[in-house]
């Protein structure tokens, strides 16, 4: 019962890893898609809009509300949707007030304030080895945007504070629903409503004259519908549930690899040209996101000496051995 029980719970968290890694891609493809769709409305409308359609889309789920497990999402949720607010206020209006390239920059330093902010939080200190790969990361999404023009103004800023706040949003969102039985559908949709109805109360507050009417063009709901379904929807529900098998350092180091996925979007479909250190950037990357998601048994050389009748002490030392627990 116990194998049955370790098989299953290494299978979910290999579940989690691969939805995290497909949120990193279409989030890598996101800020190029919400830059083109600013161009035709106002950042509080269009996040409105976005989160306004999401929780329409997502109204049937709350009819888990009658039971214990909506209600659970809810208590969850509420909070939650009020963090993500402001996370989606300053990171839309970011990006529309610097490049893109500061903007994966800026945004990818959720991965090195993490592991901070989930020991200050939680009080569990990670181990040193989610510290070291994490300040890899980043140095990788450094020299991935080396060539961009990193002076820092207004809108710089509110990507450093949407990071900050994306690295709280990944705690919190595991210490209010770990161990706990809600609907991750029920959660998506309360955190969607949140974000959408406080755009435009927020909107309605501060814009003198309230939103223009709504944008005719094809191109700007073509985005919108593409941010609605997998940057909004897909990508919350599967960080909601790989939060709950998962602990925060560890999923914020796989979502340190979007970075590299908007580099191959700009690339491949913007026609953006990437230099030999970004692409050297890219690879510490997803090298960070590999050696985050392999079983450290991969690297536990003694159990593969043992099973194989060779001594450890025949083998060259290459390097301290890697901490077999994670």
């Amino acid at each position: 019962m116990t194998n049955i029980s370790a098989n299953s719970s290494t299978k979910g968290l290999w579940v989690a890893d691969l939805l995290l890694l497909l949120v990193a891609i279409v989030w890598g493809t996101s800020y190029g898609v919400a830059k083109d769709a600013l161009v035709f409305y106002p950042v509080l409308g269009f996040v409105a809009i976005r989160f306004c359609m999401t929780f329409l889309l997502l109204l049937p789920s709350l009819r888990q509300l009658a039971r214990p497990e909506g209600r659970a999402a809810v208590r969850a949720g509420l909070p939650l949707g009020l963090i993500l607010l402001a996370i989606f206020i300053c990171e839309t209006f970011g990006v529309a007030l610097t490049q893109a390239s500061n903007a994966a920059f800026l945004i990818s330093l959720c991965v090195v304030f993490t592991p901070f902010v989930e020991w200050l939080v939680m009080a569990q200190r990670p181990k040193a080895s989610a510290f070291a790969v994490a300040f890899i990361s980043l140095f990788g999404t450094w020299l991935l945007t080396i060539g961009s023009d990193l002076t820092f103004n207004l809108g710089d800023g509110l990507m450093l504070a949407a990071a900050l706040l994306r690295a709280f949003m990944m705690v919190m969102t595991k210490r209010l629903t770990v161990n706990k039985n809600m609907s991750n559908l029920t959660l998506t949709a309360v955190q969607s409503g949140v974000v959408g109805f406080g755009c435009l109360l927020v909107a309605s507050l501060f814009m003198q004259g309230g939103l223009p009417p709504l944008p005719s063009d094809p191109s700007f709901w073509v985005s919108t519908v593409y941010l609605v379904l997998f940057c909004t929807i897909f990508a919350f529900f599967a960080q909601n549930y790989s939060l709950r098998r998962s602990n925060p350092t560890r999923v914020s180091l796989l979502m340190g690899s979007e970075p590299v996925f908007g580099a191959l979007f700009a690339s491949f479909w913007l026609g953006e040209k990437l230099g030999a250190l970004s692409w050297i950037g890219g690879a510490l990357i997803v090298g960070a996101t590999l050696w985050a998601t392999l079983p450290r048994s991969v690297f536990n050389f003694g159990a593969i000496f043992s099973a194989r009748n060779i001594k450890p002490e025949s083998v060259p030392v290459i390097g301290a051995g890697a901490d077999s627990s994670q």
